[in-house]
């Protein structure tokens, strides 16, 4: 065939006139996301905090692309749903991508890096570096607020990473039943704010990693906040002595944590359970006779008298009683708060923790965290950390400049099919670039809301001299 037929897309007629297509509309792009993470960034100043996080061994002489260049470019594709390094070799020359970092359009020697680029930063962080943006990721957390916090809930979880191949320190785990890495992502529970992620084996942890990791959150937490208190919390793998150990060595920390049953406690449940078995029997014969729908379960809240003896000292452990139609459903946490009553504490504040996998949910299927297919460790760590902060820029957006729009309470991936999936035609002349937004775009008002907050919230320019 012709090369100028391979090149054209055909279609069927349409009202009798013939339909083709074909790739010559010039500077165009199906991108404007770049521009709205662009303004996003620059006042959080999120990808220059953790571009000098990194030390950059390359010879000045042979740097095309800077390091902050680098880190931005790649997070701000995978914020617009391009998950692989590889995407940057199409997406190198793209107009809107190239004006997100601050380059001309349409000059090709203001071209992008392309995925070799990234697969060589990739694969030349040592943990030095990987420590350091860790720490980043918790300035930048810290950053996020005008002033001290009265209180800070962190929710802790590990989320298993699948991984199939010949990756560096994947290892089977019977619980998920596949070789997967298992990495600890940290959230603040009120507000959804990320606070840092560490990329680990597969293995379950062990009580003394995790609690070496949040030491070292804790006391950079505490030195930008020293009276602010801090609320640990997690499921049942979290109940650790210590983990209870640290929160107790800090006067402004506690902690709430799921509890497995075992021998001691589930005899101490029993009571409760019969009694609501009970109840649960007496409500569901009255909805009968009522013809009203049958209720789902019966569940009540109590205080046990119970202490592990690797415990550092004895803590309230709260039981919710809970019958359902087919099993009972007893359920354990463990606290050193003293306050709450025990239907308080368990439904609205450890209940609550479930939250946190929605927000890892999120980084996973929206932003490709689990995007770990390269064989090294250390390499899969940084693509983590990229996805970790497309989140960031993600969250700001939302809560800063979504907010009271149709699109507040939405996910990366609704942002990413609505706000920056739009074909975008670009038009350099010598002192301006204009770019021609679709005539018909339904989300025309929202863009000039979001284009003039962040028009309105933009750093001042640097001063030169």
């Amino acid at each position: 065939m012709p090369e100028s037929t391979q090149k054209s897309l055909r279609f069927p007629p349409v009202d009798g006139l013939s339909v083709r297509a074909d790739f010559d509309g010039g500077a165009m792009s199906s991108d404007f996301g770049p521009l709205i993470l662009r303004g996003v960034d620059q006042p959080i100043g999120l990808t220059e905090r953790l571009a000098q996080a990194i030390d950059d061994q390359r010879h000045p002489s042979y740097i095309t692309h800077p390091l902050r260049d680098l880190i931005a470019q790649r997070i701000f594709q995978i914020g617009c749903g391009y998950e692989d390094g590889n995407d940057a070799n199409a997406l190198r020359t793209d107009p809107l991508f190239k004006l997100g970092l601050d380059r001309r359009p349409l000059e090709q020697a203001m071209d992008l890096a392309s995925g070799p680029t990234f697969s060589r930063l990739e694969n030349a962080v040592s943990t030095k570096d990987l420590y350091r943006l860790a720490q980043a990721f918790v300035d930048q957390f810290i950053a996020s607020y005008s002033e001290a916090p009265a209180v800070i809930v962190i929710d802790l979880d590990h989320s298993e990473d699948p991984t199939h191949g010949q990756q560096e320190f994947s290892f089977y785990n019977h619980y998920y039943q596949h070789h997967c890495y298992l990495p600890l992502f940290l959230f603040e529970g009120l507000s959804g704010r990320f606070i840092t992620a560490v990329l680990r084996p597969g293995k379950r942890p062990t009580g003394a990693e995790n609690a070496m990791i949040m030491k070292r959150v804790l006391q950079r937490l505490r030195a930008a906040w020293p009276e602010t208190h801090f609320v640990l919390r997690g499921d049942g793998h979290f109940a650790n002595p210590e983990l209870m150990a640290l929160a107790l060595a800090d006067g402004h920390t506690d902690f709430i944590f799921g509890l497995a049953g075992n021998r001691v406690l589930s005899p101490l449940a029993k009571p409760f359970l019969e009694t609501n078995r009970h109840r649960h029997a007496v409500r569901c014969e009255n909805a009968r006779r009522l013809h009203q729908p049958l209720p789902n379960s019966t569940r009540s809240y109590h205080e046990l008298a119970y202490a592990a003896g690797t415990w550092p000292q004895a803590f309230r452990v709260i039981l919710k009683a809970e019958v359902m139609a087919f099993d009972d459903n007893p359920r354990f946490v463990v606290t050193s708060l003293d306050l709450p009553s025990p239907e308080c504490l368990y439904r609205d504040l450890y209940s609550a923790r479930g939250q946190d996998e929605n927000l890892i949910k999120m980084l996973k299927h929206d932003l490709a965290s689990d995007r770990t297919s390269d064989h090294r460790f250390l390499a899969n760590h940084l693509r983590l950390f990229f996805a970790c902060g497309a989140y960031v820029l993600h969250h700001a957006l939302r809560t800063n400049v979504l907010v009271h729009t149709e699109l507040a309470q939405a996910q990366p991936a609704t942002v990413i099919l609505k706000l920056f999936k739009i074909a975008v035609r670009v038009v350099q002349y010598q002192d301006r670039v204009k770019l021609q937004l679709p005539s018909n775009c339904p989300v025309k008002a929202l863009l000039h809301r979001v284009t003039e907050i962040l028009f309105l919230t933009r750093p001042p320019p640097a001063l030169t001299t």
